[in-house]
């Protein structure tokens, strides 16, 4: 009886330690760091105009159906995820107490996915555009040819 409880138990530890040796090592991680990366000096150009401008009424109404474009110093051209439109006009309320009419403005602004700006927009700006309007391109969002995600600056125009 002795005999085959020692061989049970022989059978036992000596398959276990068959199992153990017969495993392959896992191959060792191999880490990837993400590469630093320096975006470059981005420019945002409506037309001829970048960055903060003051042009006259009929420049700005024709610049406003253009599409933006965001170069880099090296002339690379970058592809717009998207970007928000701000108009801010000169409007007038009338108090309801006195019946004096007080200069007040109005501001419109949406995000869009594609430039130019819809018709809509364009010929609604175009109608309503007077002196001391504000127009306002912002929170521009472009993609480079491998994928990196960057904002361009904003271009901010004032109507003379």
């Amino acid at each position: 009886m002795k005999i085959f409880q020692f061989a049970f138990l022989f059978l036992l530890f000596g398959s276990s330690v068959l199992s153990v040796t017969a495993q392959k090592k896992a191959p060792p991680k191999t880490v990837k760091y993400a590469v630093k990366f320096k975006a470059p000096k981005l420019i945002t150009l409506l037309g001829n105009f970048k960055d903060s401008v003051s042009i006259n009424a009929g420049d700005a109404e024709n610049i406003i159906g253009l599409p933006l474009r965001i170069v880099d110093d090296k002339k690379n051209v970058y592809t717009i995820s998207s970007y928000q439109f701000l108009y801010k006009k000169n409007v007038v309320t009338e108090d309801e107490v006195s019946g004096k009419v007080l200069p007040t403005t109005s501001i419109v602004s949406d995000r869009f996915r594609s430039t130019p700006l819809p018709d809509v927009w364009v010929t609604k700006v175009r109608e309503q555009l007077r002196a001391k309007d504000f127009l306002y391109f912002f929170d521009i969002i472009v993609k480079d040819a491998q994928g990196r995600v960057m904002y361009a600056p904003e271009v901010k125009i004032t109507v003379l």
